[in-house]
C-alpha cells in the first residue's frame, strides 16, 4: 500500500469488526460488487474518451495557430512596407515624359521602375496581392469609400477612382482600397 492510499487493509477491517455479531455486518453480494465495478469501469472508459477528444481538440487548435502564425507573421511588416511602395509609385507617376527620355535621368527612372517591380514580386512571393477596385462594385469588405462622385456613365456604387491601393495577405485584408464611388447625378 502506498503512502497516499488511505483505504484500510483487510486486517484493519477484521480487527474493527471483532466482537460485532455476524448478522449485523453487511456483506455486499458478489453481483452488487460486480455491478459497481462495471459501473466504475464504464466511468473510467468515458473519462478516457473525453480526455482523448480534448487532447485532439487542443492539438488541432495548436496546429491551426501555428499555421496562422506562419501565414500571417509578416502582416505588420507588410503594412509598413505598403507605404514605401505607395511613395515609390507616386514618385514614378510624377516623373514627366521629357525627363524619362533625358539621358541623364533614364537610368534613374529605369532603376526606380525595377525597384517597383521587385517590390511587387516580393509581395506576390509572400501572398500579398493588390485588391481589384476600378470598375468594380463597392465591396465594404475590401474597399473604403472616401467620396461619392456624380456619374451618368456607370451604375451608382461602382468604383470610379482609386485613391490608394488596397491589399490582401493570403485570405485576410491587409489594407482596404480607398476609393471614389459613383452616385446618381443630381
Amino acid at each position: 500500500m502506498s503512502d497516499n492510499d488511505t483505504r484500510p487493509t483487510d486486517a484493519e477491517i477484521e480487527a474493527e469488526l471483532k466482537g460485532v455479531p455476524e448478522d449485523m455486518i453487511e456483506q455486499p453480494s458478489a453481483n452488487e460488487e460486480l455491478a459497481r465495478l462495471r459501473e466504475d469501469l464504464e466511468t473510467a472508459k468515458q473519462d478516457i474518451l473525453y480526455a482523448k477528444a480534448e487532447t485532439q481538440n487542443v492539438r488541432r487548435r495548436m496546429e491551426k495557430d501555428v499555421s496562422d502564425a506562419r501565414a500571417y507573421a509578416a502582416t505588420g511588416f507588410a503594412r509598413d512596407v505598403l507605404s514605401v511602395a505607395d511613395n515609390l509609385a507616386r514618385a514614378l507617376e510624377t516623373i514627366p515624359a521629357d525627363l524619362r527620355e533625358d539621358d541623364k535621368f533614364k537610368n534613374l527612372v529605369a532603376g526606380l521602375e525595377a525597384t517597383g517591380r521587385e517590390v511587387e514580386k516580393v509581395f506576390a512571393a509572400h501572398g500579398i496581392i493588390r485588391i481589384a477596385a476600378m470598375g468594380m462594385p463597392l465591396d465594404p469588405h475590401q474597399h473604403q469609400a472616401m467620396i461619392e462622385m456624380p456619374s451618368a456613365d456607370v451604375e451608382p456604387g461602382t468604383v470610379i477612382s482609386e485613391l490608394q491601393a488596397g491589399y490582401m495577405i493570403k485570405d485576410r485584408l491587409l489594407r482596404p482600397a480607398m476609393v471614389a464611388v459613383a452616385k446618381k447625378p443630381d
